[in-house]
């Protein structure tokens, strides 16, 4: 997977942004990312002790752009800008300074300037620090209402080949709504395609097809619907259990006339518990790789690192988040 979204990145390089420039797990990914031409890191720290700290963690980040925020050459335009995004709050040019002092937020100006193609922070920022910036600054595309994620779930198949999974919406939305569903189906299809899936989505459920009832099953019924409505070149269909989801033998009981059921390759769940509870099964259970929570519906590619990441993480998800772009 990950040599086919370098391949399309070595046709266009483009520049990512690390919010924390000095930690060592960024160092370690940010020098294997140097030795490919497809993606130059953008570190954000003083250049001395984003130096010092790769020569002491024995890493060569030679080739990277280190930028400090306390001496950057296009502060002015920068705040500038920032007071504009920020008017309606009434941001002072003062304030404006202050904030921008902050990796995260100064590291979101530089995608939104056009410095950067794409952001991956989070490795000592809570996922709320580095979602706030790109909600205030970047904002969501002009055809959405809200941020939405996925996990990529990939497993090495029996072929030999990887057997790649979208599921959402496991990290950001608690609760959504009927039309929140749909969009986040969307977003989690188009999203799958960039990894090579064709997307056939099913939204999941206690119930096949009204074989049970409730609120929760009268939402995914009504969003399914809707979703078929707005993106009806896509492969959509529910609300079924997971059994009928993926296994070709339920289907056939269950859903036998459906192009979805027993092959379904997108999930998107009822709610976050659901879906945090589901992708976290594939992985501890069925042995996916969970690549996310990949932020969706942005204008800029920003994505989230856990902070128990190590560097393996980073630099996989470092490729992710450049390939959105």
């Amino acid at each position: 997977m990950f040599d086919k979204l370098i391949e399309k990145l070595k046709e266009d390089p483009k520049k990512i942004v690390f919010t924390e420039g000095t930690d060592p797990r960024i160092l370690e990914a940010s020098s294997r990312l140097l030795t490919g031409t497809f993606l130059t890191p953008i570190l954000i720290g003083n250049p001395s002790e984003v130096k010092d700290a790769a020569d002491k963690a024995g890493f060569n980040i030679d080739g990277a752009i280190i930028i400090d925020p306390d001496n950057y050459e296009k502060m002015d335009e920068m705040v500038a800008q920032f007071c504009e995004l920020r008017k309606s709050k009434g941001v002072t040019p003062e304030q404006a300074k202050e904030t921008l002092a902050a990796g995260n937020y100064f590291g979101t100006m530089l995608v939104k300037m056009g410095e950067a193609d794409s952001l991956l922070g989070g490795a000592t920022y809570s996922t709320a620090d580095t979602v706030r910036p790109a909600l205030q600054l970047i904002k969501t595309k002009p055809e959405n209402n809200i941020v939405s994620s996925v996990f990529i779930m990939v497993r090495e198949a029996a072929t030999g080949d990887n057997e790649v999974l979208a599921m959402g919406d496991c990290a950001i939305n608690i609760k959504p709504s009927e039309d929140e569903l749909v969009e986040i189906a969307g977003e989690a299809a188009a999203c799958a395609k960039i990894f090579g899936v064709d997307p056939k989505v099913a939204f999941l459920s206690y119930s096949s097809f009204g074989s049970g009832k409730g609120e929760d099953v009268d939402k995914m019924r009504n969003a399914c619907a809707k979703a078929k409505e707005r993106y009806p070149e896509l492969a959509i269909d529910g609300e079924m259990q997971f059994d009928a989801a993926v296994s070709p033998r339920v289907a056939q009981t269950k859903a036998p006339d459906s192009p979805v059921a027993g092959h379904a390759n997108t999930f998107i769940f009822p709610d976050i518990n659901a879906g945090n509870i589901g992708y976290k099964i594939a992985q501890r259970l069925g042995g996916f790789d969970a690549y996310g929570p990949i932020l969706l519906g942005l204008n800029a590619p920003i994505n989230d690192l856990s902070r128990g990441c190590n560097a393996d993480e980073v630099y996989s998800m470092a490729i992710i988040t450049a390939a959105l772009a």
